[in-house]
């Protein structure tokens, strides 16, 4: 079955479209609603089209060299990590539904590594998380010593504060 941006498709038990990496104790989790139809069709997160992810990592300096979508494994090289609120599924966040989501998983997970920093790259991930709206930026939430953000993509209006959260 091929992932459109009208349909969402189901990951085999087992099998992530885009691995999760986590490992180690890390500066910052990013964690999005679920991987698009281009990043499950490439296996790699946030590999869509002029997506901006990967450029403004490197543009903002929270890593030191510019990562391909397929690179992204070593992301935690940097005290970085990568994971998805739906990781089942894949497709458009329009086309997903609160049953996709594993909030408690994800927190599971953070409470296991620690980071300084959870940050939703999609406002819908953080607002599916914490359970009502948010906007952008710090939120009151906390999930052990780690804080939670809700940062656009492409999130540079979101990086100093990401920054500066973990170098605090």
């Amino acid at each position: 079955m091929t992932a459109t941006n009208t349909a969402k498709t189901s990951i085999p038990p087992g099998a992530d479209a885009a691995s999760i990496v986590l490992e180690g104790r890390m500066r910052i989790v990013f964690c999005g609603t679920a991987v698009g139809a281009a990043s499950a069709l490439r296996r790699a997160y946030y590999a869509g089209p002029g997506n901006a992810f990967w450029p403004t990592l490197f543009q903002v300096g929270l890593i030191p060299i510019q990562l391909e979508p397929e690179q992204y494994t070593c992301i935690t090289e940097y005290g970085l990590g990568l994971t998805d609120l739906a990781k089942t599924i894949s497709g458009s966040d329009r086309v997903l539904s609160r049953q996709d989501f594993d909030g408690d998983g994800l927190r599971e997970k953070m409470r296991h590594y620690t980071p300084k920093v959870l940050a939703f790259t999609r406002k819908r991930a953080a607002e599916e998380f914490v359970g009502r709206p948010v906007e952008y930026g710090r939120l009151e939430d906390m999930i052990g010593p780690s804080e939670v953000v809700c940062a656009s993509l492409p999130f540079r209006c979101s990086a100093s504060l990401l920054v500066s959260a973990t170098l605090a």
